[in-house]
C-alpha cells in the first residue's frame, strides 16, 4: 500500500511538471493565474489541479488565438469555460471527459459533440450557428452552418456560458460533485508529497479535509432516509429466507 502511494504520488508530481510547463509556456506571464485557477478547482470545478490544466491547454491555442494573443483574457475565459463544464455535469450527470472532449473538438471548428451538453442542441455545425445566433453574442450577426467554423473560441465559450446561465445551469452543488471534489483534492495531496514543499502539503491537506467534510455533509441529509429504506428492505426480506432455502436446499 506505501509502495502504491509513494508510486501514485511520484506519478502525480511529474504530470503537474509537465502540464505546468505547458501552461507557462502558452500562457506566458499570465500562467500564474492559471495555475491558481488549477490548484483551486478542486473546489470550484472537482478537477485536480493536473485535470483543470490538460483540459485547459486541449483548447487553449485556439482560445489565445481567438482573442488575438490577450492570455489575460484567455486565462478569464478557459476558467469561464471549465466552470461550465462542471456544472453541465453535475446537472446532467454527463461524463466530465466527455464534456472536455466536447470542447477540444470546438477549437478544432468539431461540432458533432454538442449534443454532449444537452443545452437542447444536436451534435452538427448548423445547431452550433443555432445556439451562437441564440445566445447573442455576435450581436446582429448571424452564422449558419456554412460560416460557423469561422467564429473563434472565445465566443463559443461565450455563448455556451450564457446559454447555460439562461437555463439556470450554474453553481450546482450535488453529492456526485463533492464527491469529485474529494477525489480531486486527494490527487493534488499526492503530488503535493512527492513535492517536498511543507506549504504545498499543507494547503493540499486542508483542501482534502475540506472537500471531504463538504461530501459528509452533503450525503448527511440523505442518509436517514437510506438507512430506514434498509432496514424496510431487510425486515421485509428476512420472514421470507427460511421457506426459500427450504425449497431450494436439498434435504
Amino acid at each position: 500500500a506505501v509502495g502504491k502511494l509513494a508510486k501514485d504520488a511520484v506519478a502525480a508530481y511529474a504530470d503537474y511538471e509537465q502540464l505546468s510547463g505547458g501552461v507557462a509556456k502558452l500562457f506566458a506571464k499570465d500562467g500564474a493565474t492559471v495555475m491558481e485557477y488549477a490548484n483551486d478547482a478542486y473546489k470550484t470545478a472537482g478537477l485536480s489541479a493536473n485535470q483543470y490544466m490538460e483540459s485547459v491547454t486541449g483548447f487553449s491555442a485556439s482560445l489565445i488565438s481567438g482573442v488575438g494573443g490577450d492570455t489575460a483574457k484567455a486565462a478569464q475565459l478557459a476558467n469561464v469555460a471549465i466552470s461550465d463544464m462542471s456544472d453541465n455535469a453535475n446537472t446532467y450527470g454527463t461524463d466530465m471527459d466527455s464534456i472536455q472532449r466536447t470542447y477540444q473538438g470546438f477549437a478544432k471548428s468539431q461540432f458533432g459533440m454538442l449534443d454532449n451538453l444537452k443545452l437542447g442542441y444536436g451534435g452538427s455545425a448548423s445547431e452550433m450557428a443555432r445556439l451562437i445566433n441564440d445566445s447573442g453574442v455576435l450581436g446582429d450577426t448571424m452564422v449558419d452552418a456554412a460560416s460557423v467554423s469561422t467564429v473563434s473560441m472565445d465566443k463559443i465559450i461565450e455563448a455556451v456560458h450564457a446559454t447555460q446561465v439562461e437555463m439556470k445551469i450554474a453553481g450546482t452543488d450535488t453529492i456526485s460533485g463533492s464527491l469529485a471534489s474529494t477525489k480531486a483534492a486527494w490527487t493534488n495531496t499526492l503530488g503535493a508529497f512527492a513535492s517536498g514543499d511543507d506549504n504545498a502539503i499543507s494547503e493540499a491537506m486542508t483542501g482534502l479535509v475540506e472537500s471531504a467534510g463538504n461530501f459528509v455533509a452533503n450525503i448527511s441529509t440523505i442518509l436517514p432516509d437510506v438507512l430506514k429504506g434498509i432496514v424496510t428492505l431487510v425486515s421485509t426480506l428476512i420472514p421470507k429466507i427460511p421457506p426459500i432455502l427450504a425449497d431450494l436446499l436439498p434435504a
